[in-house]
């Protein structure tokens, strides 16, 4: 997830030379001259995405067929193939943002040994190819928000827009008291970074969790449009909740006037974009009509969600809920299903990259007990593990007027937390505000509600029964 002018790289060189930039202006560009060149080499930086591309479809497929033999979702075996394939194991696909060097990237070792890369070119090399991977994995879930908001019913959501709301509410409200209060008043974390706690068990990764529901065909089930809606508020109030806990840090209060200004343009945002969905389908169509290449569907769909997508990202929300909006906005139009078969290929080649790069970045070295310096991590993560997925399992009990709903599926579809809780905890990081104790706990939290959920919604909704085929010519039995 990427929130608008928000950068997070703890432990990178970006992030030293930040602290310096203003005061030793000389210093550094001399250093960094002395250090690496300006402009790495682009052939180079072809090759390494080239590899890392493989690597990232070879993982998602040999990921996701074995998931799902065993029964589980595919997307879980992408992220676990992306665990094994990133820096917690063979370090194929590997990123700057994880406090890694180039030197470490077997990608680059590969390039240093048959393509002529030289050793002072690896490290300019490695962060260009991790900012291209960044950038294809962020369009991953830009086109997997898109298709998710085609699949949906724009009717269907508005019909649960209270209930969602409420789940949603609930799903903030209780991680956020309870695990504020818990690391304040058993384990003794000062105020702040307590609150840096509590907020990141708010999160919901919506594009996992919708994945998931696709996958096991809930997508448009009730209970699938109140997740659905509940992670969307969800989310919205994940991006209020982070500006007002960043400046919490930065200046010790609340930026007020942000916090404001983030609700009203999320709220202008959706009416806005809902109200304009005749106008767009009007559009649409005849546009659509008229153009007689290849493409004649489908770009014209990619060019209305990628503007919507630049206007989310522009007033400081997030790109995927342009991307959802202009999905649902299209899931109007009478080419829908056409439109949702040319997507597919297209979500195919670059959703796989988003998952697996939520796994490569996914460090399991911090559940290691051996480690002495984790064990104090490991206390607060227990704590924080269990509210994490209680605050969100009560979340169902919000739901009302629905008779025989599954209200476990609900709350078990909020519990992955995804590359949202991440960016809460990188943001606690590059403050120097939360201990690396509490810092390793938020990433064990987020790890374990990520590889959880798939896995617990897939038993948590029944395997539909199918009906009993009869021969030709044999009459029903009454």
């Amino acid at each position: 997830m990427v929130y608008s002018g928000l950068t997070v790289t703890p432990g990178s060189w970006s992030t030293v030379t930040s602290l310096f930039s203003h005061s030793h202006p000389l210093f550094l560009s001399a250093i960094a001259q002395a250090s690496e060149p300006a402009e790495p080499d682009s052939s180079f930086v072809l090759a390494a995405v080239m590899l890392s591309l493989v690597v990232v479809y070879l993982a998602s497929k040999v990921g996701g067929e074995l998931s799902n033999r065993l029964g589980f979702p595919p997307v879980l075996g992408e992220l676990v193939g992306g665990v094994l394939v990133g820096v917690s194991a063979l370090h194929l696909l590997v990123f700057p943002d994880t406090g890694v060097d180039g030197s470490s990237s077997l990608i680059m070792q590969i390039l240093l040994s048959t393509d002529g890369l030289s050793p002072e070119a690896v490290n300019p090399t490695f962060k260009a190819t991790g900012e291209v991977i960044s950038v294809l994995s962020d369009l991953g879930v830009i086109i997997l928000l898109f298709e998710i908001g085609l699949e949906s019913n724009l009717n269907e959501l508005m019909k649960v827009g209270i209930q969602a709301i409420l789940v949603a509410v609930v799903g903030v409200t209780v991680p956020f008291v309870a695990g504020t209060a818990g690391a304040m008043l058993i384990f003794g974390v000062p105020a702040i970074p307590a609150i840096f706690a509590g907020a990141a068990l708010t999160a919901t990764s919506i594009g996992i969790t919708s994945k998931v529901l696709s996958e096991l065909n809930q997508l448009t089930s009730k209970e699938g449009q109140i997740i659905l809606g509940a992670a969307i508020a969800d989310d919205i109030i994940g991006i209020v909740i982070l500006a007002v806990v960043a400046s919490l840090a930065k200046t010790g209060r609340v930026d007020v006037g942000n916090a404001i200004y983030l609700i009203v343009s999320s709220v202008l945002f959706i009416v806005g974009t809902l109200l304009l969905g005749k106008l767009v389908n009007t559009v649409f169509i005849a546009l659509s009509e008229r153009l007689k290449t290849r493409g004649a569907l489908v770009v014209p769909a990619m060019i209305f969600a990628l503007i919507l997508s630049y206007i989310g990202a522009a007033v400081h929300l997030e790109a995927i809920l342009g991307a959802f909006a202009a999905g649902l906005l299209l899931d109007e139009t009478k080419e829908r299903e056409e439109l949702e078969e040319l997507i597919k290929p297209v979500a195919d080649l670059v959703v796989p990259i988003f998952f697996v790069s939520v796994g490569a970045r996914t460090d399991i070295g911090v559940l290691n007990p051996a480690i002495s310096a984790n064990r104090e991590g490991l206390v607060i993560a227990i704590f924080l593990i269990t509210v994490a997925i209680v605050g969100k399992v009560v979340t169902g009990l919000a739901v009302f007027g629905q008779p025989g709903i599954n209200r476990l599926a609900i709350g078990v579809g909020m519990i992955p937390r995804g590359e949202v809780g991440l960016v809460f905890a990188g943001v606690g990081t590059a403050s120097g505000i939360i201990s690396d104790a509490l810092n390793a706990a938020i990433i064990m939290m987020v790890i374990l509600t990520t590889f959880l959920a798939p896995p617990l919604l897939r038993f948590t909704f029944p395997e539909p029964q199918s009906e009993p085929v009869q021969d030709e010519g044999t009459p029903a039995q009454t």
